[in-house]
């Protein structure tokens, strides 16, 4: 499963990228808004985790351009702002998820999961070969 993680602080990039890559998903990351939506846009992801207070555009811009361009895939706001017209502002906005920074890594890993299961209930996720099964939302084979 892809991850796209838009996040312009370097060292929380790195480090859920690492988490992201350990718990089995194949990551791509951006550092401001327009690589972010860049990516969000020239390709499919299964989840992108997006800040909010980008270089560049800012992430609130971003998510509306994705929504715009018809692109699917669920977005978890990951950010400092955690008053309740924000969180409310990004919901509206698009976002299927927000998460308030700091949080813990095992949290966001399961909102990620939980995004990534909706939306592959709407997709086939085993794939069979003669007698071999590939599961990809299990990651079993």
């Amino acid at each position: 499963m892809r991850v796209l993680i838009v996040e312009d602080y370097a060292p929380l990039r790195g480090s859920l990228a690492k988490g992201l890559r350990e718990a089995g998903y194949a990551v791509d990351v951006a550092a401001d808004g327009e690589v972010g939506l860049w990516h969000a846009i020239g390709e499919d992801y299964d989840t992108i985790v997006l800040d909010l207070m980008l270089p560049k555009l800012d992430g609130l811009t971003v998510l509306e351009r994705i929504r715009q361009a018809g692109k699917e895939a669920p977005v978890l706001i990951l950010t400092a702002r955690d008053a309740v017209k924000d969180r409310v502002r990004g919901l509206e906005a698009g976002a299927d998820d927000y998460l308030v920074k700091p949080f813990a890594l095992e949290e966001l890993l399961a909102r990620v999961q939980a995004l990534c299961r909706r939306a592959y209930g709407k997709k086939q996720t085993r794939l069979a070969i003669d007698d071999l099964v590939i599961d990809t939302l299990a990651r079993a084979v």
